[in-house]
């Protein structure tokens, strides 16, 4: 990663937060976008990065970002769309306004960041979307998550096949749950966690450095000949029944 230089956006966020450490320290020259300014600065401070504001709900902001990133570098190799929120209850009782919310944060925010790459890597790098194992299985109170979750996948796939041939490289990782201050009232309740766990065949939730360790996998130049891909990072969730 030494000499490559990415735009995380969602960066002061659990997963966010756990590859920025990361990629500083493979040597990466890192910009920080997001939304809570004070914790962002807090993060760039530790790494010597850039901060960006940005505001999902105002997705031109995430194309100015990524401009703005590739001029102040002079060059950007990779994106990454870390921008996310957790909306779990049954469909019956999600607002239309819930919904909107959601494709807002995690559908308009993705394709904001798709846009912004197109034009801030004209001769190819590297665009990571965050998905989710709800996209995958059917999973009781994600009707939400789900549907837009599903959408990201299918942006990435159509346009990993747009932009291949300009050498632009987009992946989806799909992680199951995970461990990150957004889904702290789930892993604090001890009903909630006794359940997640068993549902996970390997046992266990996951941990933020472990999305982190995927999407940084994919960012890499070396992975050169991969795009278009969802990497479930999930414990097995989305592909395997655990034994009874």
């Amino acid at each position: 990663m030494k000499d490559c230089a990415y735009l995380i956006l969602g960066a002061a966020g659990g997963i966010g937060s756990a590859l920025t450490r990361r990629l500083a320290r493979q040597g990466a020259t890192l910009t920080l976008a997001g939304r809570d300014e004070a914790r962002l600065l807090t993060l760039a401070g530790e790494y010597g990065a850039s901060t960006i504001q940005v505001n999902a709900e105002e997705p031109s902001t995430i194309e100015s970002a990524i401009a703005s990133a590739a001029k102040e570098h002079g060059r950007l190799d990779g994106v990454v769309n870390c921008i996310g929120s957790l909306l779990l209850k049954p469909g019956h009782l999600t607002t239309d306004e819930e919904l909107m919310e959601a494709f807002t944060v995690h559908v308009r925010s993705g394709f904001a960041a798709m846009r912004g790459s197109v034009r801030a890597m004209p001769k190819g790098g590297s665009l990571v979307l965050i998905s989710s194992a709800a996209a995958r299985v059917g999973l009781a109170n994600h009707e939400a998550i789900g549907a837009v979750k599903s959408a990201v996948e299918g942006l990435a796939l159509a346009a990993a096949a747009t932009y291949a041939p300009r050498g632009l490289r987009v992946n989806c990782v799909a992680p199951g749950l995970t461990r990150t201050p957004l889904t702290a009232r789930i892993t604090s309740n001890e009903a909630a966690m006794k359940a997640s766990t068993t549902m996970h065949p390997l046992g266990r939730i996951g941990e933020a450095d472990e999305i982190a360790s995927a999407i940084a996998f994919l960012l890499s130049p070396e992975q050169s000949w991969i795009t278009g891909q969802v990497i479930g990072v999930d414990g097995g969730l989305a592909t395997l029944r655990g034994r009874s």
